[in-house]
């Protein structure tokens, strides 16, 4: 296993509460007390070091924007495909499911993550190939949520696909010329969201594997949305269905 770098208040408090291993914690010696005395606590819960150092090494530490922390960590760890059906069944939820389709920009994958965690996503797919992985990048942008949200790297998207169909999940791709509007998805369905390249959209031996395919309906010029916006809006729609007025 190796060791990654992340930086900044919110992703190191989530690594230390995670009860993933945390080798060293760094701060700047011109970090305020109070955040200082809360990244001591939970560095001494978590049963990491903690150094204190000047402002100008941190910047060789980090190199780039820091807030004044960093920390030492065990790369992020793959679960399972199985490991995230087995989430669901451990939460008694009908199975809900994210495969990115060769997602190539860091900002994407974090944002995605983040409101996957948000909205009850139970995990995230993604290629070993030709796509980003878990980078310090990606924990920063998600705010913590790498530490909560299972992610799997498969080696062939639509053989994956065609497992997750076995087990009587529905396959939904997106579209800019799909075939129905993404508020037809109910929430009633164990089901898997396909989010294709931020410019190619999803490849077509993936889009072949799909039940059906959704669209957003646009009103604008542009005729597509950023990646993680547009799943931001097809997961909260999930979860929309799923959670009621009044049953949240």
């Amino acid at each position: 296993m190796g060791e990654e770098v992340i930086v900044g208040k919110n992703p190191v408090m989530e690594a230390l509460q995670s009860g993933r291993p945390v080798n060293k914690v760094i701060i700047s010696d011109q970090l305020n007390k109070k955040t200082e005395n809360e990244l001591r606590q939970a560095a001494k819960r978590a049963n990491s070091i903690l150094q204190k150092v000047p402002k100008q090494k941190m910047a060789q530490l980090s190199k780039g924007r820091h807030q004044g922390i960093v920390a030492y960590v065990s790369s992020y760890e793959y679960v399972t495909v199985q490991d995230i059906l087995h989430h669901a069944k451990a939460k008694d939820e009908l199975p809900f499911l994210i495969i990115l389709d060769e997602i190539e920009d860091p900002h994407n994958l974090g944002a995605i993550l983040r409101t996957a965690d948000a909205s009850g996503a139970h995990g995230v797919i993604i290629p070993k190939h030709r796509a980003v992985g878990l980078t310090e990048t990606v924990a920063k942008t998600s705010a913590g949520a790498i530490e909560h949200v299972p992610v799997a790297r498969v080696t062939n998207i639509a053989n994956t696909i065609e497992q997750l169909k076995e087990k009587n999940i529905w396959v939904v791709g997106t579209d800019e010329n799909g075939t129905k509007d993404y508020r037809t998805l109910d929430g009633d369905t164990p089901i898997e969201l396909v989010i294709g390249n931020e410019g190619k959209g999803i490849s077509r031996l993936v889009q072949e594997k799909c039940d059906w395919t959704i669209f957003l309906p646009m009103q604008g010029s542009i005729p597509s949305l950023n990646a993680s916006v547009a799943t931001g809006l097809l997961m909260y729609e999930i979860y929309r269905k799923r959670n009621p007025l009044g049953d949240v």
